[in-house]
């Protein structure tokens, strides 16, 4: 295969080269490779100093979302962040903690703490680690939409509930797994909201929604939690009335000392089975519990392989650029095995700040490693003034993350246009997602679009007559000859319907079968075949197969057909095949 000639040439050759034993690093070796100057890495660093300010909030929003402390997000922003854009397969896509996994990790941390969080995150890191050296990257193209669009709407549904304790200061004295025990939950709480929190939420939502209108120079969510802060603080000052904060809400023990809000230290190496389970104490490491988390990590890695390459396609459509599959997801893997020991859980590409980093005029991995970097000064200098961040605040940033996330006016369009087929998995997907969870509901999703699947490849394949008799008239053929074409994959579900079309062929001396429209035959395909040829066999008809592809031709060899039928021939096209009958 000769590579690919544009700007990013050398990167795309090695991208596209299938014989590299473990592909690691391309998306930063490449832009190395290509040629790396002071202008690119001006507009990295700038572009990963806004992708920061963005990413500063929204890892503490998602790592209390997901039932944790909120250094914990910024712990996984800093060391997935870094690692991931270093191992990567792609230049552009930024990576750390994302709205997609609160769904996942929130009912995960309430039931094995941080350290089951951080386990099944190492799980879940080899499980992507092996998937790209296995290459199975690709694998995630067959995904159906409509399952991926109502999985990610329902996603965006559960997180805006969940948000909504915090965004009106609700005491809700006890949470239901279930998506109707948190709505009546919040109902029986409702009464007791905080107009002062309510107010510090409002006026931060309001920000987030107009100050994109006015300008994308200065990062929205910047201003608005600024603007937020500074109500709370006001409010509680002025008013005498405490808005609810990171500082009051978390608190952390240094040197046996009990401290408000967030230690103001880095990420530190330590043992994800020391970390606490839902007792306060050490979680262990033992195989049951491994068991216990294996599902939930299988759950991560899926979710985290199809947001991370979804991010990436996003990436390559935007920014002319190509990623590897393969290597993006062993970079993920990685991300997701070193952060636990950094106390950081699962992390994906996060496609809001992709889509940031390249408006913002990232061009290498450059610009996610500078945002990593941002948010462990940030922590080192800011970790005080960051406790007085409202929690209310917190809440509308995730609002309007789940807002863009369920891409409303898309959901609804593809419900109007979209095959009543598909409007059904798509439904489906949502509701099990709202009502149950992700994992049911992209498992029945992938189950009910391969059995629609199945249905259409029978719908489209078939037989039919050619010749006397048949809707398309031959005069040419000899005396009895029956000519049928065959059209359509032999697949399970349609195997048997193209061929039960074939008729007995009466007393015809020989069946002519094109199958120049037979693209592909599997063993259902291959079994319902033999079962004709055998009938032909016992009433004497000889077959004559014309135009047999190699895909079929090699499943026919496979398994000696010509033994089943004394008088069988192959031929290259219909014609030849009438010649020599």
């Amino acid at each position: 295969m000769l590579p690919e000639k544009n700007s990013t040439g050398r990167w795309l050759a090695e991208s596209v080269n299938q014989k590299r034993p473990f592909p690691l690093g391309i998306g930063l070796r490449g832009a190395l490779r290509d040629g790396y100057r002071w202008k690119n890495l001006r507009a990295d660093v700038l572009a990963g100093l806004v992708v920061g300010i963005v990413a500063l909030p929204l890892s503490m929003a998602l790592a209390i979302a997901s039932g944790v402390p909120p250094q914990y997000g910024l712990y996984t922003a800093i060391v997935a962040g870094t690692i991931i854009a270093i191992t990567g397969g792609s230049r552009l896509n930024v990576s750390g903690p994302t709205a997609a996994f609160v769904v996942l990790l929130a009912p995960l941390s309430a039931k094995y703490g941080l350290g089951g969080l951080a386990l099944a995150s190492l799980m879940a890191g080899v499980i992507l680690v092996l998937l790209g050296v296995f290459r199975l990257g690709r694998l995630i193209q067959f995904v159906p939409y409509p399952v991926t669009t109502g999985f990610t709407a329902g996603i965006a549904v559960v997180i805006a509930t969940l948000q909504v304790k915090d965004f009106l200061g609700l005491s809700v004295t006890s949470s239901g797994d279930h998506y109707w025990n948190r709505i009546t939950d919040l109902a029986a709480a409702m009464p007791g909201a905080q107009l002062a929190d309510a107010a510090v939420g409002v006026l931060t939502l309001s920000v987030l929604v107009v100050w994109p209108k006015i300008t994308r120079r200065i990062p929205g969510p910047l201003v608005a939690i600024a603007l937020g802060t500074l109500a709370a603080f006001a409010i509680s000052r002025l008013g005498g009335v405490e808005v609810a904060t990171i500082g009051s809400r978390f608190s952390y023990v240094l040197n046996g000392e009990v401290l408000r809000g967030i230690p103001q230290l880095p990420p530190t190496p330590l043992l994800p089975w020391n970390l606490p389970g839902p007792d306060g104490q050490p979680i262990g490491f033992n195989l049951e519990l491994l068991k216990d988390l294996g599902g939930a990590a299988m759950a991560i890695a899926a979710l985290g392989a199809i947001e991370s390459l979804l991010a990436a396609v996003v990436a390559d459509g935007m920014a002319g650029t190509r990623h590897d599959p393969d290597a993006e997801l062993v970079g993920q893997g990685l991300g997701n095995m070193i952060a636990p020991f950094f106390g950081g859980f699962a992390a994906t590409g996060a496609i809001a700040r992709t889509a940031t980093n390249i408006r913002s005029g990232g061009r290498s991995p450059v610009a996610a490693i500078v945002h990593a970097i941002f948010v462990l000064v940030a922590v080192l200098a800011l970790a005080p003034v960051l406790s007085y961040l409202p929690m209310a605040s917190m809440a509308a940033l995730l609002l309007i993350v789940a807002w863009n996330m369920s891409d409303i006016r898309h959901f609804a369009h593809t419900l109007r246009v979209a095959p009543r087929s598909d409007v059904a998995v798509l439904l489906t997907c949502f509701s099990l997602t709202v009502l149950f969870d992700m994992v049911v509901a992209v498992g029945v999703g992938i189950v009910m679009a391969a059995l629609l699947f199945m249905r259409r490849m029978a719908e489209i394949s078939g037989s039919r007559l050619l010749g006397e008799g048949g809707p398309t008239s031959r005069e040419d053929l000899p005396d009895g000859v029956v000519l049928y074409e065959i059209a359509g994959p032999l697949f399970f579900g349609a195997a048997e319907k193209a061929v039960r079309g074939i008729a007995t062929a009466g007393n015809a001396r020989v069946l002519v079968l094109d199958m120049q429209a037979v693209p592909a035959m599997d063993a259902t395909g291959l079994v319902a075949f033999e079962s004709l040829l055998k009938r032909m066999q016992q009433q004497g008809t000889r077959v004559a197969l014309a135009g047999v592809n190699a895909q079929p031709l090699k499943v026919l060899e496979k398994a000696g057909i010509h033994q089943l039928a004394a008088e069988l021939t192959f031929h290259t096209d219909v014609e030849r095949a009438l010649e020599a009958v």
